[in-house]
């Protein structure tokens, strides 16, 4: 018998003709497709992941149209578009212009998936058969939480020990990304200005909490420190000032600006006004040396950036912004939805803390690491979601004593897909896309590529990973994997993406 994944190949075949050449070399491994037989045992699921699911991600990525430069499917924004879905992959009206920032690239399942009820819902007794020898394994360590819940119905399909709490790492950013799109909307947005002191000609840097402000030349579409500088800088010359004391003004948040894991290449000092996320090298993403004071450094490059229009600042140092300081100019970050994607496809801490103090700060809480930890949990429990036994203690998941359960995972993907909560779809097309974006993109390359998009989470003796998959019947499927205990991070990580590819592949009726 020849599996439908084989003939959905066949179909696409003609087409691969007009496919991008970012795409061409895993859809060239595709064509690798071997005959299976139609009642594969546990074995044969992994296995076969590598050919028939890896033909059913180059059909998914045909039927969805080219690539483009960067990897954004264009048909796949213009069908949220059209669909008039907002967050996500259509932020506003769907247009992307040079200066509006490109977000994390949504693979057509999710978006076809989230309403769709194509096929039939998996068992649970046949997904036990697969799943249970899977998560048995010694690379998993000695405890685990997992959990599979069919979207489309919501109703759980699979389930082990679901509802125990362990340590969640950085799957603990879907919960802070659902908490702060509840919280704040899809399109809001975080504010740097400056502002001048009528009666003393003092120019503040405000900060406003925006970790994706940058001083680069080319800011891609985030907001500009460079544009900030111009902007402000015309602003003191028509009032004849070219002479000015520069300060900056953090006050935004409160509390503690180190994680208690100390200082960490991983985050940098949370702190309302910064650049680059304080990174001091070429950095974009992943683990970097970081300033020690970012606020400082933000408004030191400031004044090298106004005397560079003929305004001369002081050194500047810390104050705090009146309520007569005149505004002269600002410069706003993208919307939370592109925040939120960004966060979630390159596991970004610093946007992930943040957006904790966000979520705080639009609830009425105070903007340190507490109070952003129980704004979280507060948002949470008010969409009615599973908390029971869960613990905050930061956006990121980087503190050991965060405690998530596969049940409270899965129902915060399935909550995203809700149509009735558009606003957080980005919870779900900013998760890496498996083979091809963010931290999964170095993964998958012989499983189900395209299929599988999850968010990773690791820390010494934790592996998890949780998103979803469409299974060999087309159904949208979230999933949650926690395991705690384990000794070989690499070995851990194999095993779970073995899991989630044996999804893929299930039918499992």
């Amino acid at each position: 018998m020849v599996v439908p994944e084989l003939r959905v190949w066949r179909a696409a075949r003609p087409r691969l003709a007009r496919l991008g050449r970012a795409a061409r070399p895993r859809l060239a491994r595709a064509a690798r497709v071997v005959r299976l037989t139609r009642v594969p045992r546990t074995w044969q699921y992994t296995a076969g992941a590598a050919t028939a699911g890896l033909a059913l991600a180059a059909a998914v990525v045909t039927a969805a149209g080219p690539w483009d430069s960067s990897g954004q499917r264009t048909a796949e924004r213009e069908r949220a578009a059209a669909l008039g879905r907002t967050g996500g992959t259509d932020h506003g009206d769907g247009s992307v212009t040079a200066d509006t920032p490109r977000p994390a690239p949504s693979a057509a399942t999710v978006l076809a998936g989230v309403g769709g009820t194509a096929g039939t819902a998996p068992t649970g007794p046949a997904l036990a058969d697969v799943l249970d020898p899977l998560l048995d394994v010694s690379a998993l360590g000695t405890r685990r939480s997992a959990a599979v819940v069919d979207v489309a119905s919501g109703r759980r399909v699979y389930g082990r020990d679901a509802g125990d709490t362990l340590t969640p790492a950085s799957t603990t950013k879907i919960a802070t990304a659902v908490a702060a799109l509840s919280a704040l909307g899809a399109d809001h947005r975080l504010t740097t200005r400056a502002a001048l002191e009528p009666d003393t000609r003092e120019l503040v840097l405000v900060g406003g909490g925006d970790p994706t402000l940058t001083a680069r030349p080319d800011a891609g579409g985030w907001a500009s420190l460079r544009t900030l500088a111009d902007d402000t800088a015309a602003a003191l010359r028509k009032r004849g000032l070219t002479k000015v004391t520069l300060s900056y003004d953090t006050a935004l948040y409160a509390g503690p600006e180190l994680h208690p894991i100390g200082v960490n290449e991983n985050l940098a000092p949370v702190t309302a006004l910064m650049t680059d996320e304080a990174r001091t090298d070429a950095s974009t993403s992943g683990p970097a040396p970081r300033a020690a004071d970012p606020a400082a450094a933000t408004a030191r490059a400031f004044a090298d950036l106004l005397k560079s229009h003929g305004v001369t600042a002081t050194a500047p140092g810390p104050s705090k912004a009146t309520r007569r300081a005149q505004t002269l100019a600002t410069v706003s970050s993208p919307p939370l939805s592109a925040l939120v994607e960004r966060m979630l496809t390159h596991s970004d801490n610093d946007i992930a803390e943040a957006l904790a103090r966000q979520t705080a700060l639009g609830t009425g809480g105070r903007a340190d690491f507490a109070g952003g930890a129980a704004a979280i949990a507060a948002q949470l429990k008010k969409l009615g979601l599973p908390v029971a036994g869960a613990a905050f203690h930061d956006g990121s998941g980087l503190d050991r004593t965060d405690r998530l359960s596969a049940d409270l995972l899965t129902s915060l993907l399935t909550k995203a897909a809700d149509p009735a909560s558009p606003d957080l779809r980005p919870a779900l097309t900013g998760l890496p896309v498996a083979g091809f974006t963010g931290t999964l993109s170095g993964r998958y390359a012989d499983g189900a590529a395209g299929l599988v998009r999850a968010k990773t989470g690791t820390l010494t003796g934790v592996n998890t990973l949780a998103g979803t998959v469409v299974d060999r019947d087309g159904r949208l499927l979230a999933f949650a994997f926690l395991t705690d205990g384990t000794t070989d991070p690499s070995a851990a990580q194999s095993a779970l993406d073995r899991t989630a590819t044996a999804l893929s592949t299930c039918g499992c009726q």
